[in-house]
């Protein structure tokens, strides 16, 4: 399949991006962890099959120093052992966050306790958050047929530098 839409060659959804962006990075600049945000967005990513944004993701969260291996099993994270028990709750929220119409009760509250356990209030707004954005990014590339493969490490921050050198 080829790609549907160019969303950066479109003026209305070029000001969109903009502001999608602007939220991006004050999720990026929050207190939650670096490598717990690219988990997360990869997870969700791998849920929701958009090759653009795991793509991306794996490439930001390699050059950012994480393991090839975490990074193999983030997609088995249940069965692995290389994640935190912080990890594990920012993953569950990923999962069930993203897979809302699957269970009635959206977000569990054994989830939700594992959440609070580990990341204080500014650490899980920015948790729900990240969930929320990269749910909307999967569901944009996925609409347009964005293929991932393409991606280089450091790409979005010159898009998002350049959109923000534009307001």
């Amino acid at each position: 399949m080829d790609t549907r839409f160019n969303l950066f060659e479109n003026e209305f959804a070029g000001r969109f991006a903009k502001r999608f962006a602007g939220a991006g990075m004050l999720v990026h600049q929050s207190a939650l962890p670096k490598s717990t945000q690219e988990l997360v967005s990869l997870r969700a990513s791998q849920i929701n099959g958009c090759g653009h944004c795991v793509d991306m993701h794996v490439k930001e969260a390699a050059a950012a120093g994480e393991s090839a291996v975490r990074l193999h099993l983030v997609a088995v994270w249940r069965e692995s052992t290389v994640f935190t028990e912080a990890e594990r709750a920012a993953l569950a929220l990923a999962e069930e966050g993203t897979r809302l119409a699957d269970a009635h009760q959206g977000v569990s509250d054994e989830t939700w306790a594992q959440v609070r356990k580990h990341y204080d209030d500014d650490q899980t707004a920015a948790l729900i958050c990240q969930v929320a954005l990269i749910n909307a990014a999967n569901r944009l590339a996925v609409i347009t047929h964005q293929k991932g493969g393409s991606y280089e490490a450091g790409m979005f921050k010159a898009v998002v530098g350049e959109a923000a050198a534009d307001d």
